[in-house]
């Protein structure tokens, strides 16, 4: 099952996860909330839309801007919505 870890704390975990552009993205669902802080972060994708950041946050220590969603993803990008994917140091295992 796909797993998101970052500095020994699992950030999310699902067997229902979507893959583009080599990416995993989560379901909101299989979250682990409380290592996911706000940011103020935006950027834009041409073909999936504007996407929104967090920070990840274990033991004090924050990785920011290394969780990614898009809030109301363009209809090419559809599977996506309410999904999140990571980087930044955070491994993703299959």
């Amino acid at each position: 099952m796909p797993r998101a870890t970052w500095k020994g704390a699992t950030l999310a975990e699902s067997d229902q996860v979507e893959r583009v552009e080599g990416n995993v993205y989560f379901p909101a669902s299989a979250l682990n909330r409380e290592h996911l802080e706000p940011s103020d972060t935006r950027t834009i994708c041409p073909w999936k839309g504007d996407a929104s950041y967090y920070h990840v946050v274990v033991g004090g220590e924050r990785n920011a801007d290394a969780a990614w969603y898009y809030p109301e993803p363009k209809d090419a990008a559809r599977e996506i919505r309410d999904h999140v994917a990571f980087w930044r140091g955070v491994t993703v295992e299959e």
